[in-house]
C-alpha cells in the first residue's frame, strides 16, 4: 500500500510545482535587474522562467556574488535551489534554502520547498516541521500551493502511520478542490482511501478506492488507471472476492503493459536521438574539416579572383569609354543625315514650290507693264489684284519654309495655354478676307463661343492657315469655304474646315491619312504631300490633338482637328 501511495506523493507534487512562480519572485527579480545589468544573473533569470532548469543552474553557479546585495543573493539561491530540486541535487538544492534570509518577503516559499526537498529525502518529520511554518504564512499562498501543501502534509503523516491528522489535513484539502477537477478527486480519494484502510475501516476504503477506481476508468491518465485497478486487485483478494481480484488484475497487466510499451518506446526514441546526434556530430566534424579545406581554395581563388575582376574592371571601363565615343559619333552622323535631309529637303521645295510663283509674279508684272503702256486703267487694277494673290501664296510658303526650319532645330517657340478657339480662328480667318475675295470665295463660320482648348496659339493658327490656304489653291474657281467648331467628346474639341474645292482621290485620301510619325525620309513628294501638310502634321500631334481628311472627289474636301479640351 505505501508504495501505491509513494506513487501518486511524487505525481501530484510534480504537478504542483511545476506552477508555483510566486509574483513576489517576480517582483524580487525586476527590483535587481532594474539596479545591476549582471548579463549572467539575468540569463540564469530567464532560464529559470523558461523552465530549463540545467542552464538555469548552470548560470546561476556561474554569477559572481562578492559584491550582491541580500536581495540579489536571496533570489539567486531560490532559483538556483529550485533548479537543483529538479536535478535532484538535494544537499545543494539545502544548502540554497538555507542560506536564503529571513527578511527575504518570501519564506512561505522557501519553507514549501524545503519541505518539499525533506520528503524526497524521506524525512517526513522534518518536512512537516517546515510545512507547519508554511502554514503560518498560508494567506500568502496560491490556491494550489495550498491544495499541494495540504497533500503533502497529508501524506506525510500517512508515512508516518498518524492516520488521524492525515485524515485532518486530507478533509482541508477536499474543501479546496473543485468537484470538477478530476485528476486531484482521483488523488485524494485514493489517498484517503488508503488512510481508512491502514485503520481497518473498510467500509470507507473500499468505496473511496471504488470511487477512484471509477473516476480513472474516465480519465485519460494511464498511470491512474494503472494504480486504481491495483488498488481493486488487492482489495478484493484481501476480501477473497479472487475472481473480481483476478479480473482487476488482468487490467491491471493491461495498463502496465501500455506503460512500459509507452516507456519503452521513449527509451528507444531517445536512444535513436542519441544516434542522431552522434551522426550529426561526426557529420559536423567532417563538414568542419571540409571547411577548413574549402577556406584555403577559397583564399586562393579569391585571389586570383580578385586579379581577375581588376584587370575586366579596367577592361570595362575604357569599353564603356570606347562604346561612349562611338555611341556620340553614330549620334552626330544620324544628326548630320537629319540635318542634311532637312537642306534638300527644303532645297526641294524651294527649287520646286517657289518657281511657279516666281514665273507668275513675272507674267503678272509684264502684263501690268502692258497696261500700263496702254493706260488699260481696268485692266490695270486685275493684273494688280491677281499679282496680291500670288505675293500672298508665296509669302505663306516662305514662311512654312521658315516655321518648318525653327520647329526642326528645336528653336520654335511653343507654349501650351488654356485658349478659347472662337477669337484664335476669327482671327486666321480675318487675314483670309482680301483674298477670297479677290478669287470669289466665300468663307463662313459657325463657331462654339464656349469650347476652351489646351494648346499652343501660334501653332494652331499656322495650321489653320496651311488648311484655308490648301482649300483656296485648290478650289477651282469661285467656291465657299466653312469652319465648324464643336464638342467632339469629353474630353476633345473638334475644328471642320470644308470646302467645295476639287476634292482628293480615294487612293491618295488613303495616304494622307495613313501617314503616322512624319519624317522628312518618309514624305514623298510625288504622293502630293508637300511641307504644309508636313508642318501641320507635326504641329497638331505636338498639341497632342489629330488631324485627318474626309473627301468626295470633284466636290469637297473636309481637314478634321481633334485638340484637348482645357
Amino acid at each position: 500500500m505505501n508504495k501505491k501511495i509513494f506513487i501518486f506523493f511524487i505525481f501530484f507534487n510534480g504537478i504542483m510545482f511545476s506552477q508555483i512562480k510566486g509574483n513576489i519572485i517576480e517582483f524580487k527579480a525586476d527590483s535587481v535587474f532594474n539596479k545591476n545589468k549582471n548579463l549572467e544573473f539575468k540569463k540564469a533569470y530567464g532560464f529559470y522562467l523558461k523552465k530549463a532548469y540545467d542552464s538555469c543552474y548552470l548560470y546561476s553557479s556561474n554569477v559572481s556574488i562578492k559584491k550582491n546585495s541580500r536581495v540579489e543573493k536571496d533570489l539567486l539561491n531560490y532559483i538556483q535551489g529550485s533548479s537543483a530540486i529538479k536535478k535532484k541535487i538535494y544537499r545543494k538544492a539545502l544548502d540554497n534554502f538555507n542560506s536564503i534570509s529571513k527578511k527575504s518577503g518570501f519564506n512561505h516559499l522557501k519553507n514549501f520547498k524545503l519541505g518539499k526537498i525533506y520528503i524526497e529525502l524521506k524525512k517526513y518529520h522534518l518536512a512537516i516541521e517546515y510545512y507547519k511554518k508554511w502554514e503560518l504564512e498560508i494567506d500568502k499562498s496560491n490556491l494550489i500551493t495550498k491544495k499541494a501543501g495540504y497533500h503533502n502534509f497529508a501524506l506525510c503523516y500517512v508515512l508516518l502511520k498518524k492516520y488521524h491528522n492525515s485524515e485532518n489535513y486530507f478533509n482541508k484539502e477536499l474543501s479546496l478542490i473543485d468537484k470538477k477537477d478530476t485528476l486531484e478527486l482521483i488523488s485524494y480519494k485514493t489517498d484517503l482511501a488508503s488512510v481508512y484502510y491502514n485503520q481497518y475501516i473498510d467500509d470507507k476504503a473500499i468505496l473511496l478506492f471504488k470511487e477512484a477506481y471509477d473516476l480513472a476508468k474516465i480519465y485519460s491518465n494511464i498511470e491512474l488507471k494503472h494504480n486504481t485497478s491495483k488498488n481493486m486487485a488487492i482489495v478484493e483478494r484481501n476480501r477473497k472476492r479472487y475472481k473480481e481480484s483476478v479480473g482487476y488484475f488482468d487490467e491491471y497487466v493491461k495498463w502496465k503493459d501500455s506503460i512500459w510499451s509507452r516507456d519503452r518506446i521513449w527509451q528507444l526514441t531517445e536512444k535513436d536521438k542519441k544516434i542522431a546526434v552522434a551522426q550529426k556530430q561526426q557529420e559536423i566534424a567532417v563538414q568542419d574539416e571540409q571547411i577548413k579545406r574549402q577556406k584555403v581554395v577559397q583564399k586562393g581563388l579569391l585571389l586570383g579572383a580578385s586579379g581577375l575582376l581588376i584587370f575586366l574592371g579596367g577592361l570595362a571601363f575604357f569599353y564603356r569609354k570606347l562604346q561612349s565615343k562611338n555611341r556620340l559619333i553614330t549620334e552626330q552622323k544620324e544628326a548630320l543625315n537629319v540635318a542634311n535631309n532637312t537642306k534638300n529637303y527644303l532645297f526641294s521645295v524651294v527649287s520646286h514650290d517657289l518657281r511657279s510663283p516666281i514665273n507668275s509674279i513675272k507674267r503678272q508684272h509684264q502684263k501690268l507693264a502692258k497696261h500700263i503702256a496702254n493706260n488699260d486703267l481696268p485692266a490695270i487694277k486685275e493684273a494688280t489684284k491677281s499679282a496680291i494673290a500670288v505675293t500672298e501664296s508665296t509669302s505663306h510658303l516662305l514662311n512654312n519654309v521658315l516655321h518648318w526650319s525653327l520647329e526642326q532645330s528645336n528653336m520654335l517657340n511653343f507654349s501650351e495655354e488654356e485658349h478659347a478657339l472662337q477669337p484664335v480662328i476669327e482671327q486666321v480667318l480675318f487675314d483670309y478676307e482680301n483674298l477670297a475675295e479677290a478669287k470669289a470665295i466665300s468663307i463662313t463660320s459657325e463657331l462654339d463661343s464656349e469650347i476652351i482648348v489646351l494648346t499652343d496659339k501660334e501653332s494652331l493658327k499656322i495650321v489653320i492657315r496651311n488648311l484655308i490656304d490648301n482649300s483656296i489653291k485648290y478650289m477651282d474657281g469661285s467656291g465657299s469655304i466653312s469652319v465648324k467648331t464643336e464638342k467632339h467628346s469629353e474630353t476633345q474639341a473638334r475644328i471642320e474646315i470644308k470646302d467645295s474645292g476639287i476634292g482628293i482621290s480615294e487612293e491618295k485620301l488613303q495616304k494622307i491619312n495613313a501617314l503616322k510619325d512624319l519624317s522628312i525620309e518618309k514624305i514623298d513628294r510625288s504622293k502630293g504631300i508637300g511641307l504644309g501638310l508636313l508642318l501641320c502634321q507635326t504641329l497638331i500631334k505636338k498639341n497632342n490633338g489629330t488631324l485627318f481628311f474626309k473627301s468626295e472627289e470633284g466636290t469637297s474636301t473636309t481637314a478634321v482637328i481633334l485638340l484637348p479640351l482645357a
